[in-house]
């Protein structure tokens, strides 16, 4: 069986999607994580949360590179990673130099051309960084999958408006592959924060239970944004698509960072999810991701 080649850039620390997504990521027999990197405030406490998932669940192998702390322009609307005190009494790397996750994500790019698929499920300040420095590296890249935006209304997205600037660079990048779930999409597999207990501490991950109650303690459901958009890379039938043209709007504040959606647009290279089957997601889901 062939492995897919996997980037994850990640704002892990808030919501409990992205640790799910890492659970995924690191069941799924068909991945190869080759990294991963953090974003937004608190970067170094992203990356030592990712790596204390990926020691739960026996992977001290992975690569992970702190990123950008602050967005290219805006003020920075993430501050902090709340679930930064489940590391407490937990073993976890602590020494993450600054910045060093655009370096890494050329490097890697670079070293495997037309191989890796970059997997963004934060903000996307890394990954506009990343095209903005290195320009033929959105044609190195065999695909991009992004939590990102709204289609089906012209309404802003919370990973689009955090670095709106950085989001206009991405999608206007010219990838082989580059599919979007907006929102729209990721809101239809949303569960009860009492069925988020059951399912997901019946996995048995002490530190993910802990990031998930810390979650809990600001919001009463869990929305699987992230788990989703990395689950179609490997099944990509749990959604359906269209083909069409994402713009995103720079020039008025009341609406920065709205993704405008044009399907079918004579100049269409992007891709956006405009259904899922929730039923198909979360079966697939904790068909991979199983303690032991």
């Amino acid at each position: 069986m062939d492995k897919i080649p996997i980037l994850l850039d990640t704002d892990i620390g808030n919501d409990i999607d992205d640790a799910l997504c890492l659970l995924y990521l690191l069941h799924q027999p068909m991945c190869e994580l080759v990294g991963i990197t953090t974003v937004c405030g608190e970067p170094e406490v992203r990356a030592m949360l990712a790596d204390a998932v990926c020691r739960e669940v026996g992977r001290e192998d992975i690569p992970i590179h702190s990123g950008a702390g602050t967005p290219i322009i805006v003020p920075q609307k993430k501050l902090k990673a709340p679930q930064g005190i489940a590391l407490e009494g937990r073993t976890y790397r602590k020494d993450f130099p600054s910045n060093t996750a655009v370096d890494f994500l050329r490097e890697t790019i670079r070293s495997r051309p037309g191989e890796i698929t970059l997997l963004g499920i934060g903000p996307l300040t890394n990954i506009g960084l990343l095209f903005a420095l290195d320009p033929e590296i959105p044609s190195l890249l065999k695909g991009l999958f992004l939590m990102c935006g709204r289609f089906d209304e012209p309404k802003g997205e919370w990973n689009a408006r955090v670095d709106p600037h950085a989001t206009a660079i991405v999608y206007n990048a010219r990838v082989a592959q580059h599919i979007s779930l907006g929102d729209d999409v990721t809101y239809k597999c949303r569960v009860s924060d009492e069925e988020a207990r059951r399912t997901i501490k019946e996995l048995g991950f002490e530190l993910v239970n802990d990031m998930l109650e810390v979650w809990l303690t600001r919001k009463d459901r869990v929305t699987y944004h992230d788990p989703l958009t990395a689950s179609v890379i490997f099944q990509p039938d749990i959604c359906t698509y269209e083909k069409g043209r994402v713009d995103v709007e720079l020039k008025v504040d009341e609406l920065l960072a709205t993704t405008y959606w044009e399907p079918n647009a004579e100049d269409s290279y992007h891709t956006v999810a405009v259904d899922v089957d929730p039923k198909r997601f979360y079966d697939h889901y904790f068909s991979i991701v199983k303690r032991g």
